[in-house]
């Protein structure tokens, strides 16, 4: 993959799943590193391994903390060539829990956080003259089911807010949406509803795709040409209905 070489990235839920995968996988290709969650012993360790990776807590709910991962990647690294708006919560439940608190985390992380990466990014892809954003949705996008109903709003929210990006974008940025399917991570543990969360394990465990998987895709659309915009791509396992 020549496209990802010295291509400055930083990720967002980098500490891990599909965040953690992604940023192994950028560097392995050599893409220099920029590392946000909120687990910031979890960050240290993968910088670690990553050798030159910069990281930063982030909760990307605070405006500012994104902002500042942002700037990170210009201090260290001079740039910022991409943005994966990966980090996502997906505490799931049936509209009758009420769990209101659970929902607006949902809103906050899930579609706030991608947009608070849009204020942090934009601008300065403007005046870089180019960059990538990449944001990662969800099946769940897709179609709606039950006890998803919240999840699915936000995750057709941010792939409505980034065709909407995409069009207003012009021949210099690149918009790309990741829709994965079931994803051998932990979102379970996010769950309160125990009825839930054994159901969307067992489910996982059954057949959920490895996050390497949602890595690759990430990979093949960072590493495209310029001027080559890979507009949206769901990776998804087999059994999944």
């Amino acid at each position: 993959m020549p496209g990802i070489e010295g291509k400055v990235v930083a990720v967002t839920g980098a500490s891990s799943g599909i965040g953690e995968a992604t940023a192994v996988l950028l560097a392995e290709h050599g893409a220099k590193l920029v590392l946000g969650a909120r687990r910031e012993e979890r960050l240290a360790a993968l910088a670690h391994r990553l050798g030159d990776a910069a990281y930063l807590a982030v909760d990307v709910r605070r405006r500012a903390d994104v902002a500042d991962l942002v700037a990170l990647a210009r201090k260290r690294f001079d740039r910022l060539d991409v943005l994966v708006s990966n980090a996502g919560v997906m505490p799931i439940s049936p509209l009758d829990d009420l769990r209101v608190d659970e929902w607006d985390a949902m809103v906050d992380v899930n579609l706030k956080g991608v947009l608070h990466g849009i204020a942090a990014a934009l601008p300065v892809f403007r005046d870089q003259g180019g960059g990538h954003f990449v944001n990662v949705a969800s099946t769940a996008g897709l179609r709606v089911s039950p006890a998803m109903a919240v999840y699915a709003g936000t995750k057709f929210a941010v792939r409505a807010v980034s065709e909407g990006l995409r069009q207003e974008a012009g021949d210099r940025l690149r918009v790309t949406i990741i829709s994965p399917g079931m994803t051998r991570t932990n979102f379970a543990d996010t769950m309160t509803n125990p009825a839930v969360r054994a159901e969307l394990a067992e489910s996982r465990d059954r057949m959920a795709m490895p996050p390497d998987a949602v890595a690759r895709a990430i990979a093949y659309a960072v590493e495209q040409p310029a001027d080559i915009d890979v507009g949206e791509v769901v990776v998804r396992p087999t059994a999944q209905a």
